[in-house]
């Protein structure tokens, strides 16, 4: 009975004790795990970007006048050399005040008197021409016959050529007196009578190429001065993409890298590097800070093709390709940590978190590259939070 009564009590002691440690033990702690695995791998560098026509042209007034209604419209189709774009009717005369008429009038008047002096010089100078040619005839005659001396014959040439130069020298001042005229009576003409004298005046403006109305400056009839913008045209079918990169990032890139072009309404567009402007530029960032840019131009390998609804200064989203690599072991960056200055995963190894020292490659936005540490198909914690320690038990959460 004695040994009855003292094993039930240490019986309910290691019962209660094994209760404790079963309550007390330490539990794995939940994580999520990740699988190093070999794949395919990119880096790239993002940016927002716009469409542009690679050559625009923009049509301008060739002369000052007043534009007729444009006749077509923005989206419009244009043929080369066929579709009339706008007609300009040149500048009319300006009306004249009395002061100015008055001595338009004076001018009308003095040209006519010059005319009519330029007449009377014409018909003396034609007169003086017909005496000295019938006088040469006369004199020729004579000097045949040998009663008047070559000397004289000579002399009787030489008054009939002054005199043929005199009436053409009175024929061109007759001319010029009628010009001056002409000129004078232009002073004093009103527009309604140019516009009646010159009738369909109008120069009519022909696509230069065949594409697309982009923009138009003013659709309405108004006054223009030569050289003023019009409208701007562009073939629809030849887009390029403009971006603008940070400098530390378009140092990286390389002409003829790849990029996918997406965020713009339609499946991504395969696209590539074409140019990089060697000068960069200062932008202003939402922030305040000022940027050092640079300006990259980019060309769609299929523009004809899936990017047919896109247009010019449309808003896209470019990738461009700075490495890439088929085969790369890689894990997710967010189970990368810093031990000391190096690179640390806590990689699975029954149930238990270990810590593993890693070489870490290239790295994107959602991936790291493992050069050493790590093989693959190896388990690591994919977030290792403050809980997780060196040899304690983990398991996966649900």
């Amino acid at each position: 009975m004695d040994l009855k009564r003292l094993a039930l009590p240490a019986l309910t002691l290691l019962a209660i004790g094994g209760l404790a440690a079963w309550a007390f033990r330490p539990e794995p702690v939940l994580v999520d795990l990740a699988t190093a695995s070999r794949a395919p791998m990119r880096i790239t560098v993002e940016a927002e970007g716009v469409t542009r026509v690679r050559d625009p042209y923009l049509v301008t007034a060739p002369i000052a006048g007043t534009l007729s209604r444009v006749s077509v419209e923005v989206g419009d189709a244009v043929e080369r050399g066929n579709s009339v774009l706008a007609e300009i009717r040149p500048a009319e005369p300006a009306l004249l005040d009395a002061r100015s008429r008055a001595q338009a009038e004076a001018a009308v008047t003095e040209a006519e008197a010059a005319v009519q002096a330029a007449g009377a010089n014409l018909a003396r100078a034609e007169a003086s021409l017909a005496f000295a040619r019938s006088d040469h005839v006369r004199n020729t005659e004579l000097a045949s016959r040998g009663t008047l001396s070559s000397r004289a014959l000579e002399a009787s040439a030489q008054t009939l050529d002054t005199a043929e130069a005199t009436r053409a020298a009175a024929r061109a001042d007759l001319d010029l007196a009628h010009a001056t005229l002409a000129k004078a009576q232009a002073q004093l003409l009103s527009p309604e009578a140019v516009s009646a004298a010159t009738g369909d005046c109008c120069v009519r403006l022909a696509a230069p190429i065949s594409g697309t109305v982009l923009t138009i400056a003013d659709e309405s009839a108004r006054l223009v001065g030569a050289g003023e913008e019009l409208m701007r045209l562009g073939d629809l079918k030849d887009l390029e993409i403009e971006v603008d990169l940070l400098s530390a990032d378009a140092v990286k890139l390389a002409q003829g890298a790849s990029a996918t072009i997406e965020r713009w309404g339609g499946a991504p567009l395969a696209a590539t590097l074409r140019r990089i402007e060697p000068a960069a530029f200062t932008r202003t960032s939402a922030l305040g800070i000022d940027e050092q840019r640079v300006r990259l131009k980019l060309d769609l390998d299929e523009p004809n093709g899936a990017a047919a609804g896109l247009g010019d200064q449309f808003r896209v989203y470019a990738k461009i390709t700075v490495w890439e690599a088929e085969d790369v072991l890689q894990i997710p960056q967010s189970a990368l940590f810093r031990e000391g200055a190096d690179w640390a995963v806590f990689r699975v190894i029954e149930g238990r978190a270990v810590l593993t020292p890693v070489e870490v490659g290239q790295r994107n936005s959602a991936t790291a590259q493992i050069t050493e540490g790590l093989s693959a198909g190896d388990v690591v914690v994919a977030y290792p939070g403050n809980r997780v320690e060196d040899g304690g038990k983990v398991a996966a959460r649900d």
